[in-house]
């Protein structure tokens, strides 16, 4: 029986200390730049204000000039908005020129890599190298683009690095570009960590669920869905059934209900944990749907994944 409670109080003890070990902060941090990417609307439009009013000194990219100066209206003017588009390597560079003007020797406390696209998660004979292209594109070579330009800068500060990844890159449940970009961020991630570690730099990846924002706007990506399923072949067509893009939508909405986490704010907290720690996580599972289901089925044997994932897909014509 003693064993037993010396067991007991020796795991409360360990888990106590691990989170007061996970309450430690840095510093003086007050004034200290961070660069985030995709502030134009979600996670990165929440992020940029968050971090401006706890006093860091943020540039915020956005891709549009309607993005930036509504941003711009809306927080101090410590806050500077440049816009960028990360596709675009010749940008990349002056953008990244800039903040080297900028910040001078202190370097960049911060690099949070937010911006990111969708892409019509769809059956993969539905889609063309475009579709795949354009979600690859953005959210993993330019990630990867902004973070070598800015790599510098964060040694400099032996600063953080965020990526913002998803929990789409530890399990594919859908076609398309996105789930095979937020593998590859997975893995760049992993090895830039491992990379930094000696110059005392520390990368961080979060890994949300599926929120509400403009990015998982279930109305736009059944759009998108229907506008390729109008011009496939009438072959491909017969093989889906005349019936599959409805029924297909209708299931998916009601896996959009289950799911959905509706305030974003989880994801911004872990960006400050992630930035303002001493000692941030490697991995952020963000989400009550990624916790409680994508996490664990993306441990379990394939069987039981494929299993799950099958149930939710509409039967095919073909397969009669």
């Amino acid at each position: 029986m003693l064993f037993y409670v010396l067991l007991f109080l020796g795991i409360i003890s360990l888990w106590w200390r691990w989170r007061a070990r996970d309450r430690m902060k840095v510093t003086n941090l007050t004034g200290k730049y961070i660069f985030i990417t995709g502030c134009d609307t979600g996670f990165g439009n929440m992020a940029a204000k968050f971090f401006d009013k706890k006093g860091f000194r943020v540039f915020a990219t956005c891709l549009t000039e309607t993005g930036a100066k509504e941003l711009k209206a809306v927080t101090s003017k410590q806050l500077q908005t440049v816009l960028l588009d990360v596709r675009d390597s010749d940008s990349v560079k002056k953008v990244a020129a800039w903040v080297k003007a900028e910040v001078q020797s202190e370097g960049l406390w911060g690099l949070v890599n937010n911006a990111g696209i969708m892409g019509p998660p769809a059956p993969t004979d539905w889609l063309d190298i475009e579709h795949f292209r354009e979600p690859i594109e953005v959210n993993l070579i330019g990630l990867i683009n902004v973070t070598i330009n800015m790599l510098p800068l964060i040694k400099k500060a032996k600063g953080r690095i965020v990526n913002v990844s998803s929990i789409g890159g530890c399990l594919a449940f859908s076609g398309g570009g996105y789930f095979p970009s937020k593998f590859g961020v997975e893995g760049f991630n992993d090895s830039l960590r491992r990379d930094m570690k000696a110059f005392g730099v520390k990368v961080c990846c979060i890994q949300p669920g599926l929120f509400k924002t403009p990015l998982t706007n279930p109305a736009k990506i059944m759009r998108e869905k229907e506008v390729i399923w109008n011009s496939l072949p009438s072959d491909i067509k017969k093989q889906y059934g005349e019936e599959y893009f409805q029924k297909d939508a209708e299931k998916k909405q009601k896996l959009s209900k289950i799911c959905l986490n509706e305030d974003i704010s989880p994801v911004v907290q872990c960006m400050d944990h992630a930035l303002t720690s001493l000692h941030p996580q490697a991995h952020y599972i963000v989400g009550q749907d990624a916790k409680l289901f994508w996490n664990p089925l993306s441990r379990m044997p394939v069987v039981i994944q494929d299993f799950l994932l099958l149930r939710n897909r509409v039967e095919l014509a073909a397969s009669h």
